[in-house]
């Protein structure tokens, strides 16, 4: 018969063990607590959809649309979008203090700024993609990435990325709701 004193000291490393999952499991979001007051933040997200376009002898590409979102320290947001070659009126939009600091903490927290700037070649053969550009400077430290969709290129897109990409694409999608 097994002693229940060492039914119970077995039973501690499991209890803890799922005292620090399960608080992980119920809020998978990003933990903010590094992001401060003073942290200053601004962002320029680019998507262009781009297409071969053929002369003859010589090609080119060129965007069939363009959208370009700016995000300020304070909220403040701006969405432009080109289709055609014709630009559309700029819509104005403002988030709320706690969706920047969300977006701060993302990028803040996980390393984003300490992404190395990659090349990420297109491949040859493709006669449309979309093409991504993301600036970030957060307390005045810089980085500038660009990168294809993921089917365009035979490199690996960091999950981080696409990540950020997501959270951005869903700020697009509530401004042109």
């Amino acid at each position: 018969m097994v002693r229940p004193i060492i039914i119970l000291l077995g039973a501690i490393p499991v209890l803890a063990a799922l005292f620090i999952v399960v608080p992980t499991l119920l809020r998978p979001e990003i933990p903010n607590v590094a992001v401060n007051s003073d942290d200053v933040i601004s962002i320029e997200y680019s998507k262009e959809h781009l297409k071969k376009i053929s002369f003859g002898l010589t090609q080119s590409i060129g965007a069939d649309t363009a959208e370009v979102l700016t995000i300020s320290n304070d909220g403040q947001t701006t969405y432009s979008l080109t289709k055609n070659g014709y630009s559309e009126p700029d819509k104005q939009y403002q988030l709320s203090k706690d969706e920047v600091k969300r977006l701060t903490a993302l990028i803040k927290e996980t390393g984003f700024m300490e992404i190395p700037t990659t090349s990420y070649p297109v491949k040859s053969d493709l006669n449309e993609y979309e093409k991504f550009g993301l600036q970030v400077t957060l307390d005045g430290k810089s980085i500038n990435i660009q990168w294809p969709d993921q089917n365009s290129t035979q490199k690996f897109i960091p999950p981080l990325i696409t990540e950020v990409q997501s959270n951005l694409d869903s700020v697009i999608a509530e401004i042109t709701k």
